[in-house]
């Protein structure tokens, strides 16, 4: 397991954009797909995005597809989720995680969790 930490969570107003972080331990974070989930209140995590340790592999699940780009920086051991066009129902939870998987939106893959940042966003 790795230590995640994300940033960059908060309170925005319907069609805003926010950008996420997430770092790690620069030993451990080029080996690792990083993977975005969110949880909204009284909702199972939901898959938002994975992005393989060489960054050649992207899966993006269906709830941000299309308004969601994830990037990560090996160099800077952090991965990002830049979010647009954020809704209402955007409002949720979002936990980093790494995962030994190539490319995996099955939150039972991820064997590392961050403690999550929260992301509000108003009509």
């Amino acid at each position: 397991q790795v230590q995640l930490v994300e940033s960059g969570g908060g309170s925005v107003k319907t069609g805003d954009s926010l950008r996420l972080s997430c770092t790690a331990p620069a030993h451990a974070f080029s080996m690792y797909t990083m993977g975005w989930f969110r949880q909204a209140p009284g909702k199972e995590r939901e898959f938002v995005a994975c992005l393989s340790w060489s960054g050649g592999t992207t899966y993006y699940g269906d709830s941000m597809k299309g308004r969601s780009i994830i990037s990560r920086d090996n160099a800077k051991n952090t991965v990002s989720l830049q979010m647009s066009s954020l809704k209402p129902e955007d409002t949720a939870v979002y936990y980093c995680a790494a995962s030994l998987q190539i490319s995996s939106s099955t939150p039972r893959d991820y064997t590392s969790w961050g403690q999550g940042t929260q992301v509000t966003v108003s009509a």
